[in-house]
Formats: structure tokens, sequence, C-alpha cells
């Protein structure tokens, strides 16, 4: 884990940190309150961002290369790229810019997270036939209670995710990379892209058969302590993320991420068993093992398959 922190009434200190943490830029005005707050949390390829100024920052930036996502607390953002003015206020969790494009605006006054990670991950979680890139082509939700559910996972990517003692009790780094997959997924769903409206073909349907799930159950079962996905599922087969979604669908009543869950639950389940009640296991800590980011859903899940707590569980083992 990264952490930086950056706090001063320069504007060219300002201009030059937040250059070399993003992009080239060039900050306009001369304001007379020139303090600026920022912090950054950064780890498997994701990261937080807290920056506060109190003042208004006219930005010019380069390209960012990356998912930027900007929720705002306080104040105003205002993005000017391309001689529009759309201006994002309190509550509003939005693209701050495509990941290939430079961008301009002005910030007002705001205090505000920025959330970024590598775009690619987008066309892992959508699994697009032929490996195709998703785009992001709209700032904002397609709704408001999209908007919240947006939010929503940044805010659980915030603050507990990106933490010291979450990160620590993840060697291998599958709890940040679960979590990492839930925003983009969530990305996928709130904000308008070009996955949206991806249809299946008639070989996806045909190949969506009982020996299609049988694979795809048996790469699951072998690599479930793995960083996989539904692309990665449909690779080992081969077969289309479309015809592995399909068969489960088909042939199980369930999805192949839920069936994914469902055995790193089964896995989490043995872990606790199996542990000294008196040693240093966790709860937390086995389930960051096998990538449950949410603490409550996992306890949740876990009472509806065992009937008890994850936590009576470990005490009785």
């Amino acid at each position: 884990m990264t952490n930086l922190f950056f706090e001063s009434g320069n504007l060219e200190a300002t201009e030059a940190f937040l250059s070399a943490a993003y992009t080239p830029m060039q900050i306009g005005g001369r304001p007379a309150d020139t303090r600026a707050r920022i912090s950054r949390t950064e780890v498997g390829g994701l990261s937080v961002d807290r920056l506060s100024f109190g003042y208004t920052m006219g930005y010019d930036a380069g390209c960012l290369g990356k998912v930027c996502l900007v929720t705002m607390h306080s104040g105003t953002i205002v993005d000017t790229t391309g001689g529009r003015e759309e201006v994002f206020g309190p509550g509003e969790t939005f693209l701050l810019a495509p990941h290939d494009r430079p961008y301009e605006g002005q910030v007002r006054q705001a205090r505000y997270t920025i959330t970024m990670f590598d775009p690619r991950l987008l066309g892992r979680v959508a699994s697009l036939p032929g490996g195709k890139d998703v785009r992001i082509t709209g700032a904002r939700a397609v709704g408001p209670a999209e908007n919240r559910r947006l939010g929503a996972a940044v805010a659980y990517l915030r603050d507990h995710v990106l933490d010291d003692s979450a990160v620590s009790a993840d060697p291998d780094g599958l709890f940040v990379s679960t979590a990492a997959q839930h925003l983009a997924a969530t990305v996928l769903a709130t904000l308008p892209n070009t996955a949206r409206g991806d249809a299946a073909t008639p070989r996806d349907r045909r190949d969506a058969h009982s020996d299609t799930l049988r694979r795809a159950v048996e790469f699951i079962e072998a690599n479930a302590h793995r960083d996989i996905t539904l692309a990665d599922i449909a690779a080992s087969i081969p077969v289309t993320a479309r015809a592995v979604q399909y068969a489960f669908t088909r042939h199980a009543g369930t999805t192949p991420l839920a069936h994914l869950r469902r055995v790193r639950l089964t896995r989490a389940h043995a872990e606790l068993r199996a542990a000294d009640p008196a040693g240093a296991t966790t709860v937390a800590g086995v389930a960051g093992r096998w990538g449950f980011a949410h603490q409550g859903r996992f306890a949740a899940a876990y009472r509806q398959e065992y009937g008890v707590s994850p936590s009576v569980t470990l005490r009785s083992g």
C-alpha cells in the first residue's frame, strides 16, 4: 500500500504535485486563499484520493490513462472540455473524463474524492465477445438510484477496503481485486457505456450446454483462490462469456460469479472450522482471503448458508 499526503498554500507547488500525481496540468487563476490538501491511498492498481481546495482553480490537463470517478462532498466542479459547461455538485459521483482524452474545467472551493483504476478492468468484467474494449459514453449515472449505488461503492472502497488492516490481512490481493471488480461492475451497471446493449449470438446459445457448465465448474473449483473473472472462466473452455452465463442459467439456475462466491464461501467455512479458536485467525482475515470485500454481506451470506454467524463457527472450532 502506498500513502501520499500533500498540503500547501503555494500554487506552483500544488500544480507540480497534481501534475505528478495525475497528469501534466496547468492551474489558472491567482486566488487570495491558496490552501490545498490532498491525500492518496493506493494498492493493487486502485487509488482513492481525498482533495480539498479553498479556492477556485482552473485546470487544463492531459490524458489520465485511467477511469477517474469523482464524488463531490462540497463545492462544485465545472467541466468545460470542448467548450461545454457541465456543473457537478454535492452528492454526485461522475466520470471526470474519458481515460484517453485531455480535459479542462474549474474546481470551485470544493472537497471531493477521486477514485481511479485501469480501464482494462472494465473489459475483464464485461467479457465482451472478441475481447472488445468497453468505453464509458457519459459522465453521469443513468438515474438517481444508480448515482447513489455508484457513490456507495466508492465510499465502501475508500472507507473499508483501502485500509491498512484490511490490506495487511490480504497477502494474495484477492480481497482488493474482488473489490476492484465489484467497483468496475458497478460502473458498468450505472454509467452509460458500450457494453450495456451487448447481445448474445446464436452460437452462444448453442455452446451453453451441460459440458460447458461442467468444465466451468471444474475451473472455478480449481482456481477459487485466485483473482479470476468471467472472462478467465470462459477462456478455459473455450467459449464466450455469454455462453458460460447461459449455461449456468439454463442448467444450474445461477450465474458463474454467484457459483464462484458460493465456492469461496465454502472454503471460508472450512477454514473457520479448522482454525484454533485461541489462535490468531479472525473472521475478517478469512473473509478477506476468500475475496469477500464487504464484511456485512459475508456474514449475512454465511448465516443464510450455515445457520450461524462466522464468529460462532470460529469460536466452536
